[in-house]
This record gives C-alpha cells, structure tokens and sequence, in this order.
C-alpha cells in the first residue's frame, strides 16, 4: 500500500503540466525583439495593444496601429513606423496565412 502511494504521487508529478511561457521573437538589426503580449482591439481590429521585449528589456504598453502606420506611446505621443520602430513585425504576427 505504501509503495502504491508513492508511485501515484511520482506519476502525479511528472503528469502536472506546466504553464508555457513562449513568446515570438524576431532578431532585427542586431536586436532580439520579442512579443511578451498582444491583444487585439476588438473595435478596431487594426489596432494592437503589445508589451515587447527589446534585447532582454521589457517594454512599457504601446498601441500599434497597423492602419496608419503609427505607434501610440503611453503618454499619448503618436510616432510614425519609422527605422527603429517595431510596428513592422507586431503588424506581421497576425497576417501570417
């Protein structure tokens, strides 16, 4: 009886799954930028609300507007796509058919 407690609690252990924590990463010009969480607006559905990770650091909360080619900053500044932005790759993470 003993032995059959012990050997439902060690099948128990190795059957726990645990949660995956995978994240999409991309490395541009000599940078690793990874999606830590994206969630699409439901409204508007061009626009993405994304926590990224550049080189290990993680990113405050933007919102990509793929629409306008445009990034909102969280003290509401609007930037362009530009050279250093990573709206590119958010914008591409659901367009892959």
């Amino acid at each position: 009886m003993k032995y059959v407690c012990y050997l439902l609690l060690l099948i128990g252990f190795f059957c726990a799954a645990l949660p995956a924590e995978a994240s999409v990463c991309r490395h541009d010009r000599g940078r690793e930028i990874c999606i830590v969480d994206i969630k699409r607006s439901a409204k508007n559905y061009w626009e993405y609300r994304v926590i990224l990770s550049v080189d290990g650091v993680k990113q405050p909360l933007e919102v990509y507007n793929c629409r306008s080619r445009s990034t909102v900053k969280q003290d509401g500044t609007v930037l362009g796509f530009g050279q250093n932005n990573p709206g590119e790759f958010v914008c591409r993470f659901f367009n892959k058919k």
